[in-house]
């Protein structure tokens, strides 16, 4: 999953890409005011946006309304303001969901992936394809009732398949859900995740759960 932090609070903006990153396995990018954060939110393929209140350029409710004209991505807002009136005018805007600053990281962590499950039209942490469950809380997937130890890259693709069950899912998305701006393009990455993933799920068996469809890309099913 990737996610856009629109903070201009520098250390903030680091520490919660920080405990995102270590915590949940995401990929993150972080805009550092309003018209960069707004370019970023509808150029980018995002699963979740975290938006600051007081930002420099354009503030967070304007960047919000533009937002929510275009793109349905959920939506966590930032903001030091607790009062009642704020709130519900946030909400009306097409805010998700909110905190008020300072907050604690974990139930920040916790709030995310809520909004990410929520987002991909699930309400329970963990996603079951027929015999295969991923559990996006622990990151721990079970394979007809066995543990399966996944690296961290094979469970985020895995995940990512597990969300968008029986929609075929090129590998320009996988990469644009994956990974940041910051890494290195290698053509045949994705293939090299699929590889280990149908070895460590499948172990040679005729029955696949991943299944390639040639020029449009991968489907996870049953």
């Amino acid at each position: 999953m990737r996610v856009l932090i629109v903070e201009d609070e520098s250390q903030l903006a680091q520490n919660v890409a920080r405990s995102l990153r270590e915590g949940a396995g995401y990929a993150v990018d972080i805009s550092p005011d309003g018209e960069d954060g707004l370019f970023m939110a509808q150029t980018n393929a995002y699963d979740l946006v975290i938006l600051d209140l007081m930002l420099p350029k354009i503030d967070g409710p304007s960047v919000l309304n533009v937002l929510r004209e275009s793109s349905p991505v959920p939506v966590l807002v930032l903001t030091a303001r607790d009062e009642k009136e704020s709130v519900v005018s946030l909400l009306n805007l097409g805010a998700d969901d909110y905190v008020a600053k300072p907050f604690d990281l974990g139930e920040l962590l916790a709030r995310c992936k809520a909004l990410v499950r929520r987002g991909k039209g699930h309400s329970l942490p963990v996603l079951k394809v027929g015999n295969l469950e991923v559990n996006t809380a622990d990151h721990s997937v079970r394979h007809n009732g066995k543990c399966v130890d996944l690296t961290a890259m094979e469970y985020r693709v895995l995940e990512y398949l597990a969300h968008r069950a029986g929609a075929v899912v090129s590998k320009t998305e996988l990469l644009e859900h994956l990974y940041d701006f910051n890494w290195e393009r290698f053509s045949n990455v994705i293939e090299v995740y699929i590889s280990g993933l149908r070895r460590k799920l499948e172990g040679g068996a005729q029955a696949r759960l991943i299944h390639t469809l040639r020029g449009q890309g991968y489907i996870l099913r049953d």
